[in-house]
């Protein structure tokens, strides 16, 4: 899965989000995603990052290998 097509998912999943993915490979198996969003407000961790397996689709595990999550809410930065 190339990371232009994670981030879009991410983006129509949580469409107010700023998502940056890196390859922390280069094998274009293993990514990191950025997520940074209002969305997040009031959720765990947990929670953020069940928003981001939903907006994956089902993907993460079958073509998505890899994917380290950090979330965030922009007032945290």
């Amino acid at each position: 899965m190339e990371a232009e097509t994670i981030r879009q998912m991410i983006l129509e999943g949580i469409p107010d989000a700023q998502v940056r993915i890196e390859d922390l490979r280069g094998d274009g198996d293993h990514y990191a995603a950025h997520i940074i969003s209002p969305a997040f407000k009031g959720l765990n961790r947990v929670q953020q990052h069940q928003l981001v397996y939903q907006a994956l689709q089902g993907k993460m595990g079958a073509e998505l290998h890899a994917l380290a999550i950090q979330t965030a809410i922009p007032d945290d930065m």
